[in-house]
C-alpha cells in the first residue's frame, strides 16, 4: 500500500478497494485523516515509513465518522504513536464503546447480521469532541463541518488557507461524484442536506473517503452536483 501525494505534504492511502484516508504532513507533526479498514494496519505504517517519517510522528487522528473502513485502525495507530483521536461527540460515543453504532436500515436491516460476522471496532480512547465550525491545529488552521446523514456524527475537514476539503463519506467519488452508499446511510435527506453545505465552501482540491481525490476545480464540480440534488 503506497501513499501517494495529492498535493504537497498531503498523501492519499488506498486502505481497501477504493476506499482511502488521508496523512497531512507538517514539520512538527503528522496528522491522519481517518485509519482504514481493520486489519490495514501494517500497510499504512509502511506507507508513513514510504515518504521518511515515524508512525511515532503522527501527533492527531481525526475521525469522519465510526465506521470499520474509516476507524478500524485507529486503536493500532494510537497504540503505536500515542497520537491525539478528534471526533464529533455523537460518534465518539461509538469509537469509545459507550454505544453501538446504528445498523443498517430499510430493507438492509437483513445485512445486520452479516456485518457483525466481519471485523469488529476497537474502541479506543476520543481525546477531543469537535463540533461544527471549531477550529483544529492543522496546516496553519482548519475547520470542522458537522455534515450529519451518512452518520449522524460524521464530519469534514476544511483548510481555507490551502482550499482543500477531506469530505469524509459525505460525498464520494465512485464513477462520478454520488451520495454516500445508502444501506450504510443513517439519515439520506440529511446526507443531501450536508452536500449542499459543503457546496457552499471555498475549495479548490477535495479529498474523499471513497474514490479519487479531485485536485482542481473541486468545488465548482460539488456545487453543480449539489444543484441536481433533491
Amino acid at each position: 500500500m503506497a501513499a501517494m501525494e495529492i498535493i504537497p505534504g498531503v498523501h492519499a492511502i488506498d486502505t481497501h478497494r477504493m476506499g482511502r484516508c488521508y496523512l497531512y504532513q507538517e514539520a512538527d507533526k503528522l496528522t491522519l485523516i481517518d485509519t482504514g479498514y481493520a486489519g490495514r494496519r501494517d500497510a499504512i505504517f509502511a506507507a508513513i515509513e514510504q515518504i521518511g517519517r515515524r508512525v511515532e510522528d503522527v501527533r492527531q487522528v481525526i475521525i469522519t465518522h465510526w465506521h470499520i473502513d474509516h476507524a478500524g485502525c485507529l486503536a493500532d495507530v494510537v497504540d503505536r504513536s500515542g497520537a491525539q483521536v478528534l471526533a464529533h461527540p455523537i460518534d465518539a460515543a461509538i469509537v469509545r464503546g459507550e454505544r453501538e453504532g446504528p445498523g443498517p436500515k430499510g430493507v438492509w436491516r437483513a445485512l445486520g447480521p452479516l456485518l457483525r460476522l466481519g471485523p469488529q471496532l476497537r474502541t479506543t480512547q476520543v481525546h477531543r469532541e469537535v463540533n461544527d465550525g471549531d477550529e483544529i491545529d492543522l496546516g496553519g488552521g482548519a475547520r470542522i463541518v458537522h455534515t450529519p446523514g451518512h452518520t449522524a456524527g460524521s464530519i469534514a475537514v476544511f483548510l481555507p488557507g490551502r482550499k482543500l476539503l477531506f469530505t469524509g463519506d459525505a460525498i464520494a467519488n465512485t464513477l462520478g461524484l454520488r451520495t454516500p452508499i445508502g444501506f450504510f446511510t443513517e439519515d439520506s435527506a440529511a446526507a443531501r442536506q450536508s452536500i449542499k453545505k459543503l457546496a457552499q465552501l471555498d475549495f479548490e482540491v477535495a479529498c474523499f473517503g471513497h474514490g479519487p481525490p479531485l485536485d482542481k476545480e473541486a468545488a465548482v464540480a460539488v456545487r453543480r452536483f449539489a444543484e441536481r440534488l433533491a
